[in-house]
């Protein structure tokens, strides 16, 4: 699909022309490789958190897809997760052998091409290692980032693991069960 075809739709009370940007464009061009008819979502202003974007869509929290970039002894790895969680970095690094750490923002961006907030599970300049959260599995339909702080587009869990070549992994430590 051209990407000048891009079926996008904007979130605002004005009927306003839908933006165009680069890393969107990139993202828009891998689902398209996929076989996935990209729609992507632009909304008014940056939905950075998975509650902002939540919020926007009127979905749960939990359907929200997080794309967030770490380091797996040094090596960029991309963890999906739901919005609903934080990612214990200390158990998935010793249930991946080795240990996580924070990307900085440079290396998001070397790594993706996209910057923090805005992080998108496709569109990359490379392949990067991704782990998609098995809770992610509970929603229908659940929401990622489009490449740009602004942008959402809709998917599945089987559908993120596809298109990312990811592993469904769990990204905290389970619950220990109440008696």
């Amino acid at each position: 699909m051209p990407t000048d075809a891009i079926p996008t739709e904007s979130v605002s009370a004005a009927a306003t022309p839908v933006p165009r940007h680069p890393a969107v464009d990139a993202v828009v061009d891998a689902l398209a490789a996929k076989g996935v008819e990209p729609r992507v979502v632009w909304f008014d202003d940056a939905v950075t958190t998975a509650q902002l974007a939540a919020d926007a869509l009127g979905v749960e929290v939990g359907q929200i897809a997080n794309s967030l970039l770490f380091t797996l002894d040094g090596e960029p790895i991309l963890v999906l997760t739901s919005g609903a969680h934080r990612v214990d970095t200390e158990w998935l690094g010793r249930r991946l052998g080795g240990e996580i750490g924070r990307a900085s923002k440079e290396t998001v961006k070397t790594a993706t091409g996209q910057v923090i907030g805005g992080v998108a599970p496709v569109g990359h300049p490379a392949p990067v290692r991704t782990f998609v959260d098995i809770d992610l599995e509970r929603y229908d339909e659940v929401w990622a980032a489009a490449g740009h702080a602004k942008t959402v587009f809709p998917t599945t869990f089987d559908e993120l693991v596809r298109i990312t070549g990811g592993t469904p992994h769990p990204v905290e430590a389970p619950k220990a069960a109440t008696p």
